[in-house]
């Protein structure tokens, strides 16, 4: 190959009389040689190797490779086959040092923006597959992943100016201390999103998938990405609320994280009573209250109860306020409790009671406090709204009232 460009440039130089013209005709003529190297290189990659490697991806049982071809990592490393017969080949062809030189730098730099393509599909590809997991969301792997393609990036770019100015890049990197500021202040967002990310990994504080609510910023649902710079959360209307990642260290969040792993999702409602319907029971109550299923033992139990206690006392039971008696509300109470025991979708493990709040103006609250055994949104809904019509029916069958605003009806029915 040397003896056939050395005798086509002595019969350029010599035979056209060229002789000033002959090396630069040379190196275009090695240059397009090159080029054409490198074209049959590009072709051979992408049409045999990387159809190749496709085939044995696509017939392989792992998913991995399947996302590198997704995230086409085979595609941009194929672009180093050009650049690399280029790179090699330049100090065969050319003589002169300067082309040479020239040559090297060109290609260099070209695999150096080849290898910013090709490791940002990797770590791209290192997410998607780790997302697979069924404990994704446990790591930051997202985050970690964008740092380290900012940092490779940065590297990468100190490398590519060290080349085109002929400095080592440690002068660059050198001159970073005294840039310390500046670039404090460019990649704010993203050193708070690290250091955040950082804090949200290891105290467990936000997981993707986990229910958030952030009333500042509207965010009431599921967290669907975690970047380095921003949170995505999905609402139950299917909206996307954007908040910076710092914000979840640095203002309140509300995780539903402990609810969905406790296997319970909790009901905690008032029915507001009419103080005016509050009584002691009457024998005939008792013995109305006593033909119900689930309060027969409870009435045994606590007439005996309060018996032994007026006896012991010497009591005298014929005055209403004197010693302990049973009254409506109570009875309706312990009624409560022992429904929501023998419910079948309440939670038994968990939290169960029925209980008085503070009255006021609008009545005497008594709270239900229990935990559904189905965390379904939708049948968590139905399953409140029935036990609540329930207490609302079986009210009146314990003379209590159910305390309401007067409505119009009310002025309706008034006589003068």
């Amino acid at each position: 190959m040397d003896n056939l460009l050395q005798r086509f440039e002595t019969w350029f130089s010599l035979e056209l009389g060229l002789q000033q013209l002959a090396p630069i005709v040379m190196d275009l003529i090695i240059l397009a040689v090159l080029i054409v190297l490198a074209v049959i290189a590009n072709y051979i990659a992408k049409r045999f190797i990387l159809k190749i490697v496709h085939h044995f991806a696509a017939r392989s049982s792992t998913r991995w490779d399947d996302v590198l071809v997704k995230r086409k990592f085979f595609r941009r490393l194929s672009h180093f086959a050009p650049a690399l017969v280029i790179y090699l080949m330049s100090s065969v062809f050319f003589k002169d040092p300067t082309a040479i030189l020239v040559t090297k730098i060109i290609a260099e730099i070209y695999m150096l923006f080849v290898a910013i393509f090709t490791i940002d599909a990797f770590l791209s590809s290192v997410v998607d597959i780790y997302h697979n997991y069924d404990d994704a969301g446990r790591f930051p792997v997202r985050i970690i992943a964008q740092v380290a393609k900012i940092l490779i990036f940065a590297i990468i770019g100190i490398i590519i100016v060290s080349i085109l100015i002929g400095q080592s890049p440690a002068f660059f990197i050198g001159g970073l201390g005294a840039m310390a500021a500046v670039l404090m202040l460019i990649f704010k967002d993203p050193i708070l999103g690290l250091a955040a990310g950082i804090q949200l990994s290891a105290n467990k504080m936000v997981r993707l998938g986990d229910w958030i609510e952030m009333p500042k910023y509207g965010a009431d649902g599921d967290v669907v990405d975690i970047s380095l710079t921003t949170v995505k959360i999905q609402n139950f209307d299917k909206t996307i609320v954007t908040v910076p990642t710092f914000a979840l260290v640095s203002d309140g969040v509300r995780n539903w994280r402990g609810m969905s792993e406790s296997g319970g999702r909790r009901i905690k409602r008032s029915i507001y009573i009419d103080m005016s319907s509050v009584k002691f029971c009457t024998q005939e109550m008792i013995e109305k209250f006593s033909k119900i299923q689930c309060l027969s033992n409870y009435i045994i139990d606590k007439k005996k109860e309060l018996s032994d206690y007026n006896s012991q006392s010497n009591i005298d039971d014929t005055v209403l306020v004197n010693g302990r008696r049973m009254t409506n509300l109570g009875t309706f109470r312990a009624y409560l409790v022992s429904y929501l025991k023998d419910h079948p979708k309440i939670h038994k493990d968990l939290t169960l009671l029925v209980r008085q709040l503070d009255p006021g103006p609008t009545g005497l609250p008594i709270e239900v406090y229990v935990f559904t055994n189905d965390q379904v949104w939708a049948n968590y809904e139905s399953i409140q709204a029935d036990i609540f019509d329930h207490i609302l029916a079986v009210i009146p069958e314990f003379d209590l009232r159910v305390y309401q605003n007067p409505t119009g009806s009310d002025f309706q029915n008034l006589t003068h």
